[in-house]
Parts: structure tokens; C-alpha cells; sequence
């Protein structure tokens, strides 16, 4: 997909971060805009910084499948087509470096409903739809490299991101196998500056634990901090989630950083040894090179 005028973007996520950058660069582009988010006053927001005058705002829990159904419904109500999807809603759970028993039933619950079940909410309600017209479009699922690394921290948030990846190489090889004109982009960020860790002010509160709001321990945090001053911004992870929708790249990784730390996860299942894993103490402390930082 490289003509982008004219056309309609579906783009979930949209009240912040990547999602309203996404939205900002296809509004450039001349397209048609539907932006979905669970906070409406976020979307508001976002929208009166567009120039754009065919937009639409529409709230959504993209864990909820009729709510997505009808997002697509009134997608195709207002413009007549959509083009463009992009499933970019996602979310952390508090205290993410707590032991992966630790974690309460609502985190899980709640990170993969939106990080996984709001990927495959996306593509029943718009793939089977935009096949119907024939025409190009393209998809972009936001996974992250969580779903490429592993170890102890974000144990939720990366196992969620793990499913997305591989639902995305599905949704990716299933196109290519019925020679659909839908391209597939899965875009892997690794830090980035957005207010993804805020995410608790979003949490549906069915899904809020007994035990309360999990607080990062502020050692972690102090790393966090760290880790975030030289992050890139929504909107240089934008640009290059677009321009890897034009050249049709699948995997667009927004650093390089991580990739010893996949090449070693790689090389230790190939060779069946014991895995071996940083963790963000280490990375803290200079006793790890920063190109193995993970998430």
C-alpha cells in the first residue's frame, strides 16, 4: 500500500502514544480517520490537534468483540471502505517486575484482553470485510520485542506480547496464502517515550485486583527512568511504522538494540541449552552491554 490520499485508517489506541502519532502521519497522508480509544476525552484531544476534517471518534474497549464489530460497522457507515488497520491498543499492569506469581488474575486478564483479544477482535470484524472488496489495504498490528525476549520482568506484558506475535504471523501467512492483496506489517517497539506505563488510569474496574494498584518498586522505577531518557518518540515510531507499510515489511523492529538478546534466546533453543537472561538490575549497573536491554 503506498497510496494512502483518500483512503480510510482504522487506528484503535488512538487517545496517546503511538496511536495518536499513527494518526497525526496518516492525517499527512490525506487520508480519512476513525480513532478509536477507551477514553473519549483522550481521543478529543488528540483530534483537535489534527488537521483533518474527515475524522471520526469513536469509543472502544477493544477486549469487548461488539464493541470492535461495531467500530467496523460505523468505519464502513461514515467512508464506505477502510483501508488502513491499525490494532495499536495495548497495555501494562503496574509493578511489572514483579515474580510471574505474583501477578493477580485481573493483570492477566486484562493485558490480554487487550493486547491479544483486542488484535483478534480487530481482525474478525475488519479482515473479512476489506477481503470483500478486493482492493488494497494493509494491516498493523503493534506487538513489541517483549514478544521476541524473555526473563523474569513484565512477565504479563510479554507473554501477551508473545501471542500477538504469533497471531500477527498468522494473520500475515494466511494473506499470502489466498494471494489477498492486504499487506501486514507487525510493528516491534522497544522503549518508547509514550504513557503506556500509565496504563492503570485505564483499567476497567471488573478487572481492578483486591490486592489494589500494583506500585513499581522504586528501584525499578529509578531504571525505568533511566532507561526512558534516550527513548524515541511516538511519532519517529510512527514514521517508520508507515514507511514499512509502504516498502510491505513485516517485521519493523524500532531499535537494534535487542537484537543480541533475541540472536542469544535463538542460538540457546537451537542448541537446547539452558536459556540465559539479563535482567534491568544488571543493565542498571554497567554489568551488561545496553544492547541486551529488555523490556
Amino acid at each position: 500500500m503506498k497510496d494512502f490520499k483518500g483512503r480510510t485508517a482504522v487506528i484503535t489506541g488512538a487517545g496517546s502514544g503511538i496511536g495518536a502519532a499513527l494518526a497525526h502521519v496518516a492525517a499527512q497522508e490525506g487520508m480519512n480517520l476513525v480513532l478509536a480509544d477507551i477514553n473519549l476525552a483522550d481521543l478529543e484531544a488528540v483530534a483537535a490537534t489534527i488537521d483533518c476534517s474527515a475524522i471520526m471518534l469513536q469509543r472502544t474497549d477493544v477486549a469487548d468483540p461488539e464493541a470492535v464489530q461495531a467500530l467496523a460497522d460505523s468505519a464502513w457507515s461514515r467512508f464506505g471502505e477502510v483501508s488502513l488497520l491499525c490494532n495499536n491498543a495495548g497495555v501494562v499492569p503496574g509493578g511489572r517486575h514483579r515474580p510471574v506469581w505474583e501477578y493477580a488474575l485481573e493483570d492477566w486478564r486484562w493485558a490480554f484482553g487487550v493486547n491479544v483479544d483486542g488484535v483478534v477482535n480487530g481482525i474478525r470484524s475488519f479482515v473479512p470485510r476489506m477481503l470483500a472488496e478486493g482492493r488494497s489495504g494493509h494491516i498493523l498490528n503493534t506487538a513489541s520485542v517483549a514478544g521476541f525476549v524473555s526473563g523474569e520482568g513484565s512477565a504479563v506484558y510479554g507473554a501477551s506480547k508473545h501471542a500477538a506475535v504469533r497471531v500477527t504471523e498468522a494473520l500475515y501467512a494466511g494473506l499470502r496464502a489466498r494471494n489477498a492483496p492486504i499487506g501486514v506489517t507487525m510493528l516491534c517497539p522497544g522503549l518508547v517515550a509514550t504513557r503506556i506505563y500509565e496504563a492503570e488510569r485505564s483499567r476497567p474496574a471488573h478487572l481492578r485486583s483486591a490486592l489494589g494498584q500494583p506500585v513499581e518498586a522504586p528501584e525499578f522505577q529509578s531504571i525505568s527512568d533511566k532507561l526512558f531518557q534516550n527513548a524515541p518518540s511516538p511519532e519517529q515510531v510512527a514514521a517508520e511504522a508507515f514507511d514499512g507499510i509502504r516498502k510491505d515489511q513485516f517485521y519493523v523492529f524500532t531499535s537494534a538494540r535487542y537484537d543480541r538478546a533475541i540472536a542469544q534466546r535463538t542460538q540457546d533453543i537451537l542448541n537446547r541449552e539452558n536459556p540465559q537472561f539479563d535482567s534491568l538490575i544488571s543493565l542498571s549497573e554497567g554489568k551488561a552491554d545496553l544492547d541486551k536491554e529488555k523490556l
